[in-house]
């Protein structure tokens, strides 16, 4: 990835910016280490919260090796109440202690993932058990390629918690299958195939930090078709049906955020009526989108290399959501890898 920063509504740390190119590798190291066992880890108090009040809760959950644990430690940083490997029936148990902390536990973050062998089947009754008490709750799935989980694992010498006596792609098939669900179910999905540690605690602090909860996070996302269509993409924009960039000598060697490019783009017949047209449907989409509870949104704007047209038409489609009073992180997947 080789741009990442966000718009003015949701200003976030420079470290989203400062992105040393670092193999995903780093996400499984960590998430190898905590393999065995659950364990518990608190942030630091949240005050103001009301006693007996429910507290706020993140299920963190998806591939092994996707970076759960790395998920988990940044709402930790964020002051979180985390518990890495809870059985999902006692998920209910475990919101009902933090509703008794007379507000000392007001946000809990839970890791539920494969490791927890037969009690991951009490998961659906559990989420079922939440929404009749009204617990406000979100669901984070940690996706990847995988090739990007068979060279993790690889790297630090350890079989898939489900490989038995297979093989590790036949680890991860049987892991997919099983989190196919929850995966439809997410409120939020992270595709970290391309990210390093940095990178991903810069997408989930964009998401949960700040003290208040806007209604709506929205990610727009330039690609280019050439490197596949984003696994995490909610609403795709081919913008391939406008002159491209790269055939004008004079402008091959800049990108979308080039003034001479955008100026370039949005002088071609159609763009800017583009512009205004997807604007529209996006309000009529996003407000949608909070009738269902839905919170973050991933528009992914695509051309051929991911380089001029996609990247020019990300920079408008969220400055137009900002104007709009939606947060929104603007990510520029393959501008720079030609």
């Amino acid at each position: 990835m080789s741009e990442h920063h966000t718009h003015p509504t949701g200003e976030r740390d420079q470290e989203a910016q400062e992105t040393h190119k670092k193999t995903g590798e780093d996400l499984t190291q960590q998430d190898a280490r905590q393999e065995d066992g659950a364990q518990v880890s608190t942030g630091n108090e949240t005050a103001g919260v009301p006693e007996a009040a429910i507290p706020e809760l993140v299920i963190i959950s998806g591939m092994s090796g996707a970076g759960r644990s790395t998920a988990a430690k940044c709402l930790e940083d964020l002051g979180w109440f985390v518990v890495d490997n809870l059985p999902p029936a006692l998920i209910p148990t475990m919101v009902e202690l933090g509703a008794r902390s007379q507000g000392n536990v007001a946000r809990i973050a839970v890791v539920v993932d494969v490791r927890g062998r037969r009690f991951f089947d009490n998961l659906r009754e559990s989420l079922a058990e939440l929404d009749t008490r009204g617990v406000t709750r979100r669901i984070v799935f940690l996706e990847s390629s995988d090739d990007a989980l068979v060279r993790r694992f690889e790297s630090v010498r350890r079989p898939h918690p489900l490989q038995g006596d297979g093989r590790i792609v036949d680890g991860i098939a049987a892991e997919r299958q099983l989190l196919r669900e929850l995966r439809g179910d997410a409120d939020l999905v992270i595709d970290t195939s391309s990210l390093n540690v940095h990178e991903l605690r810069a997408k989930m602090d964009a998401q949960f930090a700040g003290e208040e909860e806007p209604e709506l996070r929205a990610t727009v996302m330039s690609f280019g078709f050439k490197y596949g269509l984003p696994v995490d993409a909610d609403l795709v924009v081919d913008m391939r049906f406008l002159p491209n960039p790269h055939w004008v000598p004079e402008l091959r060697p800049f990108t979308g955020l080039n003034e001479e490019v955008s100026a370039y783009v949005f002088n071609q017949p159609g763009a800017k009526e583009f512009i205004d047209r997807y604007s529209e449907l996006l309000q009529l989409i996003a407000a949608g989108y909070r009738r269902e509870g839905k919170r973050y949104v991933t528009i992914a704007v695509g051309c051929t290399g991911g380089k001029h047209r996609s990247v020019a038409t990300s920079e408008k489609l969220a400055a137009r959501l900002a104007s709009q009073g939606v947060e929104t992180v603007v990510v520029h997947r393959d501008m720079g890898r030609e």
